[in-house]
């Protein structure tokens, strides 16, 4: 199974559009996940037009219709394997271990808000932040993550979109 991984999309935003190999990506993944900021429900509708399943969470930039309509965290199943998601990880301070306990018996927790891509094992638990594919910020590179997973095991890449 491929799990496409992205977050802080910021959309829509004037002409800001996915890369085209964002989109490509997110079109034939099993799985999408979206680790919050999606900003506008017209951005949801969009992803979810690509085809495969998307499985979401509200961020703190997000309109109060997706606020009420996607949860602030939630626990989805893919190939066998938990994933955690959150979009604020709280402070860096003692985060691998804070996220790990939050999703207790998760192989997996996918967060968001730095726009610092990563892909990180902690004690068993992959902590992944797909960054942005829209607004790299700090981080030198747009990026998103794609992941495969078989019977249960992770096997995460981050790919870099550009500057």
């Amino acid at each position: 199974m491929l799990v496409a991984i992205v977050s802080d999309t910021h959309m829509p935003r004037g002409r800001r559009r996915l890369p085209e190999e964002c989109v490509e990506r997110l079109a034939r993944a099993d799985l999408i996940l979206h680790a919050g900021d999606l900003i506008a429900r017209s951005f949801l509708d969009e992803l979810i037009a690509l085809g495969p399943p998307v499985a979401a969470i509200h961020g703190n930039m997000d309109e109060p219709e997706l606020q009420a309509k996607l949860p602030g965290e939630r626990i989805v199943e893919a190939g066998g394997a938990r994933i955690g998601m959150v979009h604020d990880p709280g402070p860096a301070d003692g985060r691998a271990a804070r996220l790990a306990a939050r999703f207790a018996g998760c192989d997996a927790v996918v967060f968001g808000h730095t726009h610092e891509p990563r892909a990180d094992l902690h004690g068993g638990v992959w902590l992944l932040n797909p960054g942005s594919p829209t607004e790299r910020r700090r981080s030198p590179q747009r990026a998103m993550l794609e992941v495969v997973v078989q019977g249960g095991e992770l096997s995460p890449a981050l790919v870099e979109l550009g500057p």
